[in-house]
């Protein structure tokens, strides 16, 4: 971020909204939700707060819906405790990160296995012509320069 101040307001408003859903909502609907990451403009007008839910799909359609509905809450909580002069909008963004770390990871682990298994080929294979397929002058040429 650019803006230090900027960056300052969005870690306090990570910590806020971290503890305010550790003490829960009164929404049956919200998982188990972590803060992963809050973006504030320069302006301190916007804040896009990120976040994953622990669960299957519907665990996680349930919980962003819980968090849209307690959006005016936790922005008058954040307003309370921020002690700036406006108070931030906030958003509320899955986060993808986690998902993708772990296809990434499921790729890697596929391309060791395939490495693994060239390597094992590689061990018992042999040349299909000669081992150096160079052409060397003979040793009876050179001895009859």
């Amino acid at each position: 971020m650019s803006n230090p101040r900027a960056g300052k307001v969005a870690e306090r408003i990570q910590q806020i909204i971290a503890r305010r859903l550790e003490k829960g909502l009164r929404d049956p609907r919200l998982g188990f939700v972590t803060i992963t990451d809050v973006r504030v403009t320069g302006d301190l007008q916007q804040a896009s707060v990120f976040y994953t839910v622990y669960g299957d799909e519907q665990e996680q359609a349930d919980s962003a819906a819980a968090l849209k509905a307690a959006t005016g809450m936790l922005r008058s909580e954040v307003g309370k405790q921020l002690g700036t002069r406006l108070t931030p909008a906030l958003e509320f963004i899955h986060d993808e990160l986690p998902e993708s770390a772990q296809h990434l990871s499921d790729l890697l682990a596929e391309a060791k296995r395939r490495d693994e298994e060239a390597a094992a080929l590689a061990a018992n294979a042999r040349y299909a012509g000669d081992a150096d397929p160079y052409v060397k002058p003979r040793e009876d040429d050179e001895e009859d320069d």
